[in-house]
């Protein structure tokens, strides 16, 4: 039997769905006790116990024919039974998505700081909490490895120096037809070592961020933003290696949404899809999907869908809980067919079906389920 709107309209009355609910649904269709290896005996106590209510049902009942699929419930019953009543409309049902998410940092709006150079601590110039300006110095190691590099960047140059002095009076004696071409190409050979040798050498002291004296390097921010994390280990005179993490910085105007989505839904979301990201006060900011992980975190069994918020950025800080509700573009709204509550669609032997009321009597109509929007609801195929 189709659900068309035909079989929606009955005497002229508008026809209504039932609503079962779990209590409800074990009432109507579920015995509430199980006589799974009960003893015959027990079976009959049980039997002769309940058998004045059950022929007190007998004859209420004698003389009504019974129809398979049918229930009778008054309107008593019905709110004895906590059973809902809702009309069946031709609407339309929106495919959005909504996941819980999290404020995180964007790639470009976190770093860490570490210093390039194992030595003691002798000044740390932030707390924090305090904001750093890009190439601000956060603290500051004393090192012997400094040392080093400040020296070989000195060989270098003078190295560098002597090269370019040797390459100019052999270019100036060759000029005079004094020297062989040979002399000359010899000098051009060693100034371009030279230079190579000094290229490297300055760009290991500005990477270590050695100070002009060479006795220190300096721990700088590579991004503005504020301090979010201060290691332990930071502390005036602590001796600290060059791999050991010692703050982290955070740009809050640098973050983005990562929404956990099942894997079904998932496959329905695009790079460009709008979006809008739910805060905890109910603040609702507009944003677009920026990409969908291909893998599924292992754990959650969730692919994570990356957010970009497009405006109202003020509030939101790394490590915040949001929801977010997407609209896939590869999902247009299902207009004209019946939507329904998913609780209204009971499965009874294997099919999906509804109960139809017909005056104090509900009627099980199979229907074919379509989609399911984010709150619930189903939509009936035609």
């Amino acid at each position: 039997m189709q659900f068309n709107q035909r079989n929606l309209m009955i005497g002229g009355a508008a026809v209504a769905v039932l609503v079962v609910g779990a209590v409800a649904g074990s009432t109507l269709f579920a015995p509430t006790q199980s006589h799974v290896g009960e003893t015959p005996e027990a079976h009959a106590a049980e039997l002769q116990a309940g058998g004045e209510s059950e022929h007190a049902e007998e004859r209420e009942h004698a003389g009504e024919e019974h129809v398979e699929g049918r229930v009778e419930m008054t309107a008593e019953a019905l709110a004895a039974a906590r059973i809902g009543i809702e009309t069946t409309v031709a609407g339309s049902l929106t495919s959005e998505i909504s996941a819980q998410a999290t404020v995180a940092a964007a790639p470009d709006g976190e770093a860490v700081l570490t210093a390039r150079a194992s030595g003691a601590i002798t000044q740390i110039r932030k707390r924090i909490g305090d904001p750093v300006a890009q190439g601000e110095t956060v603290a500051v190691v004393a090192s012997s490895e400094a040392a080093g590099i400040s020296a070989a960047l000195a060989t270098a140059k003078s190295r560098l120096d002597l090269a370019q002095s040797s390459f100019d009076r052999e270019k100036r004696l060759f000029d005079e037809k004094i020297t062989a071409r040979q002399d000359l190409e010899a000098a051009e050979a060693e100034l371009g070592q030279a230079k190579a040798e000094f290229t490297r050498s300055q760009a290991a002291a500005k990477a270590a961020r050695v100070s002009a004296d060479g006795a220190s390097v300096f721990i700088a921010s590579p991004i503005a933003g504020r301090i979010t994390f201060v290691a332990d280990t930071a502390k005036l005179g602590s001796y600290v290696s060059p791999e050991a993490v010692l703050f982290r910085i955070a740009d809050p105007r640098r973050i983005q949404i990562q929404a956990a989505v099942p894997v079904t839904d998932a496959r329905r979301i695009a790079p460009g899809d709008l979006a809008t990201v739910e805060s905890a006060t109910g603040e609702k900011l507009a944003a677009t999907v920026r990409s969908v992980t291909p893998g599924v975190d292992a754990e959650s069994r969730s692919a994570t869908v990356v957010i970009a918020l497009t405006a109202g950025l003020d509030g939101l800080q790394p490590g915040q809980f949001v929801r977010a509700h997407i609209k896939p573009k590869s999902s247009a709204p299902v207009e004209g067919r019946f939507v329904l509550p998913e609780e209204a669609v009971q499965s009874v032997e294997g099919r999906d079906v509804v109960f139809v009321r017909e005056g104090d009597a509900f009627t099980a109509m199979p229907v074919r389920v379509g989609s399911r929007a984010a709150d619930g609801s189903r939509s009936l195929k035609d």
